[in-house]
């Protein structure tokens, strides 16, 4: 599986990045503190509890809104980006452009999101020709033949496919399938018995059975439906793997010839399907299978289903997918479940929002280019690369600091360090869009779908048995996030998070490098992560360590597992420390390698608004991860998200940080503290 090691969904604008000596203390002394004292919470002892300390004002400003389920930085530096992607789409309805121009299909595609008038007049219609078309079909074969006309689309309703590097020979595109299909995400809200689950569970089904009754079926039919559609997604759920099983990228590789996977799971007929969408067999000969017990569990599925069930389930799988670009009650329906239920929100996003995000994600790049243009200067690139190739350095430094480290690994991880590609801003070559057609005559779902289907060609153009195009990024300019990606051994950073709290131009570097400084160490670090360090300078999964070191690596990997694992985040609920381990190994070396970073630019640095220059490094790193956050939504991103929630990453992270302790003073008394000798090292 592609593995792409995110940050977080966050947000950005960076002008500078100054290295401080003796000489320019008197500079950065004219500099503003770059905290703001009222995010804090003094009442509390930094050393008791540092989340709270350094965050407890921020939550306190800043309540949940009723449209979130978690509302942090993060989400108010991308509400602020979907705000100027608003202001460049609504410029755009003022204009007049050529037709067949980017800015056409784009002011086009938006108002068309934006006519609730029209799209409620039209209600579900867009997608009852389809929905008609599987009500009419008497038997498998007929439903599959229907199936075949929605996978330009990437309905494969049972699992995915998709092309991307090969794990064991970076350099080239290959097939992958992997699982898929059930409607919640996560095996676990199908099969745990929990009371919480199970509320969320019967929810969903209600959810169904009322979707369906909008779209005209009686509450007996559409009952009939919910029980045909629970069935198929619950059988899918007892054989996928769990999102822990997932990271393990060993496990994920499991190459075999075409005929081989015809032979192992016949019913999936995956020819048909990569001939629908114009993939030509020479290209299929070799796929990676990246969980084999779950093919071969939707194969015996596939054989034992009936029509009925086919269609029920082909018919949930369209309506989920396209509720959103529908009528008000179609949207509302939908919300109620994965937004109310599943995640805690009160209220969904306004409309604005949610068709600004919708763009994001169908023409986000040609959004992207008049995003950096407006919001994005060039010389904020040229700073950004000085500022990674500064932690570069400090990352070599910690390698060679490392006691643990044989000399040959320790030579192999500063190779593969130095042959990091860095991406920030945004790309050096735009996307060609000329071949996408947005069609006024048509609904909005129904360009929605042609969006789909634009796309899933470009991709199979661009990648099906094709060469990696190292230059194509994972993410759109304006996205509010970071990544590393090992089969390209990229670090990402778009210009969607390059501005405060991430990077302030007002503030002396002991703020910047205690914020994007982190995060730039954070991404680096997932090269060497549990995870990442299984793939070499080139991309490919080969282990390059030696024995010991490897041995050595996983045993202190396993204590921050551990660790994390004991961590109650709600009564009874407890941070998985496995599925986490590559995220919290990430956020421990960001914070080492920055602080390295940060002490070999800086010299001398005033105290500023009564804290050391040492202090604001650690309270801009937390002040990144201020966030209110539902008991619903929290529990939520425990069974879904990698990643540890705010207030683990400082009161997880921090105490075993030596210099977080010098820094405030922190002594044995305090609840924070951790003996010395128990502090988890790694980098």
């Amino acid at each position: 599986m592609k593995k792409i090691s995110y940050l977080m969904a966050m947000a950005i604008v960076v002008l500078g990045f100054t290295a401080c000596t003796d000489d320019d203390t008197t500079q950065q002394g004219l500099q503003t503190s770059g905290i703001d004292l009222s995010n804090l919470d003094t009442s509390v002892r930094p050393g008791d509890d540092f989340y709270q300390y350094a965050c407890g004002g921020w939550m306190k400003n800043n309540p949940l809104p009723a449209a979130y389920s978690r509302y942090g930085n993060f989400e108010k530096l991308s509400e602020d980006n979907q705000a100027r992607l608003k202001t460049i789409l609504d410029d755009l309805q003022t204009a007049h452009f050529a037709e067949g121009s980017t800015e056409q299909k784009l002011a086009d595609l938006y108002r068309m999101g934006m006519d609730s008038q029209r799209r409620n007049q039209q209600g579900v219609e867009p997608l009852m020709g389809i929905i008609g078309q599987m009500e009419q079909a008497t038997t498998v074969e007929q439903l599959f033949q229907i199936q075949l006309q929605l996978v330009p689309e990437n309905l494969y309703a049972f699992f995915y496919t998709y092309f991307s590097a090969d794990p064991k020979n970076a350099t080239q595109n290959i097939l992958k399938v992997k699982q898929g299909g059930i409607g919640m995400g996560q095996k676990e809200y199908y099969l745990n018995t929990d009371a919480a689950t199970t509320d969320i569970r019967e929810a969903y089904k209600q959810t169904i059975a009322k979707m369906f009754q909008h779209f005209g079926f009686t509450e007996q039919q559409a009952s009939q439906k919910m029980e045909n559609v629970m069935h198929i997604e619950t059988e899918l759920a007892k054989v996928s793997r769990s999102q822990t099983e997932l990271r393990d990228p060993e496990a994920n590789y499991n190459k075999m010839s075409l005929a081989q996977f015809n032979a192992a799971y016949p019913h999936i007929q995956l020819e048909k399907l990569m001939r629908a969408i114009d993939v030509p067999s020479a290209y299929i000969q070799e796929l990676v299978v990246e969980q084999p017990d779950f093919f071969a569990g939707a194969d015996q599925l596939l054989a034992a289903m009936t029509a009925d069930e086919y269609r029920d389930y082909m018919e949930w799988t369209e309506i989920k997918d396209y509720a959103q670009c529908l009528d008000d009650t179609a949207e509302a329906i939908y919300f109620d479940f994965f937004g109310r239920v599943l995640t805690g929100r009160q209220q969904d996003y306004p409309l604005w929002q949610r068709v600004s995000s919708q763009m994001d994600g169908l023409m986000g790049e040609a959004i992207g280019k008049l995003f950096v243009e407006k919001y994005f200067p060039a010389a904020a690139k040229e700073r950004m690369l000085e500022l990674v190739s500064n932690l570069q350095v400090a990352l070599a430094q910690r390698i060679d600091a490392q006691d643990w480290m044989s000399a040959a690994t320790k030579a192999a991880a500063k190779e593969k360090l130095a042959a990091f590609i860095v991406k920030v801003g945004y790309p050096d070559k735009w996307t060609d869009m000329s071949a996408l057609h947005i069609d006024n005559s048509k609904s909005y779902a129904e360009n929605v779908m042609l969006c789909k289907r634009y796309w899933n060609a470009e991709n199979v153009r661009r990648k099906a048995g094709k060469p990696v195009d190292p230059t194509v990024w994972q993410l759109t300019p304006q996205t509010v996030n970071a990544y590393y990606n090992p089969t390209t051994n990229e670090i990402c950073f778009p210009a969607g998070i390059l501005q405060p709290p991430f990077f302030d131009l007002e503030a002396d570097d002991a703020v910047n490098y205690g914020a994007i400084g982190v995060v730039i160490g954070h991404e680096m670090t997932h090269g060497f992560d549990d995870q990442g360090r299984l793939y070499d300078k080139d991309g490919n999964l080969r282990d390059w360590w030696t024995p010991e070191d490897a041995a050595k690596f996983r045993e202190k990997a396993d204590m921050y597992a551990d660790f994390f694992d004991a961590i109650e985040v709600l009564p009874g609920l407890h941070a998985n420390g496995r599925m986490t381990l590559g995220e919290n190994l990430a956020d421990h070396g960001g914070l080492q390698v920055a602080w390295t970073a940060y002490k070999n630019a800086v010299k001398t640095l005033p105290a500023i608004d009564g804290f050391t220059a040492d202090q604001r490094f650690f309270l801009s790193y937390a002040n990144v991860w201020a966030q209110n956050i539902t008991d619903a939504g929290l529990r939520h991103l425990t069974v879904i998200d990698v990643h540890s929630q705010g207030r683990w990453r400082i009161n997880g992270a921090l105490p075993h940080i030596d210099a977080w302790y010098e820094a405030f003073g922190i002594k044995e008394d305090d609840k924070l503290f951790i003996p010395k000798e128990k502090r988890l090292q790694l980098w």
